[in-house]
């Protein structure tokens, strides 16, 4: 049985300009973006103008993970929250310092990168688009 789990980060209408923004930050790669636009049409539910161009399901591939991406439609409010936190993990510290600064720009350090016990290289940063990241670096055995 294969199981695994990949962050979906939603936003209020601005996916497009978060997809950008970690594309260069992550050094990822955009897989795949569809706009609520491009869905089929669904006469049950006409489509707002409004929500047209907003981000309907979007994959990026960060090493190897997925991070997946979509807006809200117009009037849901997202709201943020320090529950859920995504973790960077890498082996190499010069990485992780410039994952750390990237995610940083704009946003709110919550904790320096810094050497801890457990890592060469471990912070806590949040975003411009409010999203939580642990950026840590794995220890040598």
């Amino acid at each position: 049985m294969a199981l695994r789990m990949n962050p979906y980060l939603v936003m209020d209408g601005n996916a497009k300009e978060a997809i950008q923004f970690y594309e260069k930050a992550l050094d990822a790669q955009v897989v795949m973006v569809q706009t609520f636009g491009e869905m089929p049409a669904n006469p049950d539910f006409p489509l707002p103008d409004s929500a047209r161009d907003r981000i309907s399901h979007a994959l990026l591939k960060v090493g190897e993970t997925d991070l997946m991406f979509s807006d809200t439609f117009p009037g849901q409010p997202v709201q943020s929250s320090n529950q859920v936190q995504v973790c960077i993990m890498t082996d190499q510290a010069e990485q992780a310092k410039r994952i750390y600064e990237a995610l940083r720009e704009d946003g709110q350090v919550v904790m320096p990168l810094q050497e801890t016990f457990w890592s060469p290289a471990y912070g806590i940063v949040a975003d411009k688009f409010g999203v939580n990241w642990n950026i840590s670096t794995e220890a040598e055995a």
